[in-house]
């Protein structure tokens, strides 16, 4: 079975577990964002049976938006979802803690499940700079709660037991997503973090949730196949050693085939996220991003998409 802390339950991050979607943006030759086939994106999601749906992390190119478009996405998202009973997070997240604050705000009006923020990022905050602006962040947001995006490219990364004490003081903040690390990470987390929903990367939940650490993932692997993702988020609670098998698959797939075009060719996050929607095939999204960032030629997509049939049936569509 897989690990207690896996398990759907009430509480401080209630239904904010398993496998949540991320939304991509179609943008047009011209660099507009198409609404259109953003809606049809989020009813795809919707139909396969997703966990939730949240707007706006990295993949979503939050960092390259005005605010009216912010705000028609976030609107777009919530008419979408409420209707379908579908739970969704906003991401308010922004380096100018300004006009993070000011998005939290306006996020909190359509009453998602919760609102996700990362700290300031021009300069590194201290650890009760970190505390300082969650707080401001919880009072913008209300009664709805928050979660942190804690990335690894962050301008300073804090280790499990300093995530905790800048935690403790906002118990607002109920989940944090964040990159996972070795056995002695897990071993850390799971004493300093076990108040908290932990949202691990989608390729590596299978081994968060064995390791009780985990309760989700704002899942990459979705990104690929939605209902994938689902089934093979569900596997872990009935068979965790089958799980982590198809995982091991799953990161060879990405070691071989989609990691280099970051690691040699510098491609972005969002590039890559797109392109494994793409290889997915599931909606019409496309490679593009908003420039300046450079984005991956469609003409790879097919090829890629046979290996990943190859290496992962039990998650390719």
């Amino acid at each position: 079975m897989a690990a207690a802390k896996f398990e759907r339950r009430d509480g401080r991050w209630g239904r904010i577990r398993g496998n949540w979607a991320t939304l991509l943006l179609p943008i047009n030759d011209d660099d507009s964002i198409d609404l259109a086939r953003l809606a049809d994106e989020i009813d795809h999601l919707i139909a396969a049976g997703v966990d939730g749906i949240y707007s706006n992390g990295t993949a979503g190119e939050f960092h390259n938006q005005t605010e009216e478009e912010f705000d028609a996405i976030q609107q777009l998202l919530a008419d979408r979802c409420k209707p379908a009973e579908m739970p969704f997070i906003i991401g308010a997240c922004q380096p100018d803690p300004r006009i993070s604050l000011e998005r939290v705000r306006r996020a909190a009006t359509l009453k998602p499940e919760a609102i996700q923020v990362i700290l300031p990022d021009w300069w590194p905050v201290t650890t009760a700079e970190a505390t300082d602006f969650l707080g401001m962040a919880a009072e913008a947001a209300g009664s709805v709660p928050l979660v942190l995006y804690h990335p690894p490219h962050a301008k300073r990364v804090f280790a499990p037991d300093e995530l905790a004490a800048i935690l403790t003081p906002v118990p607002e903040v109920v989940g944090v997503k964040l990159a996972d690390g070795d056995l002695s990470w897990y071993e850390h987390a799971r004493h300093h973090l076990g108040a908290w929903g932990i949202y691990v990367p989608g390729h590596h939940l299978a081994t968060g949730v064995e390791r009780d650490v985990a309760v989700g993932a704002f899942s990459n692997v979705a990104c690929l196949s939605p209902s994938g993702a689902q089934q093979w988020t569900a596997s872990m609670a009935s068979d965790i050693e089958r799980a982590l098998e198809v995982e091991a698959r799953l990161r060879t797939f990405l070691e071989v085939h989609i990691t280099p075009l970051a690691k040699v060719h510098g491609y972005s996050n969002a590039a890559l996220d797109k392109l494994l929607a793409a290889i997915g095939g599931w909606t019409d999204i496309g490679t593009r991003l908003r420039r300046p960032y450079r984005w991956l030629d469609p003409q790879i997509v097919s090829g890629l998409r046979e290996k990943a049939k190859a290496a992962l049936p039990e998650i390719m569509p």
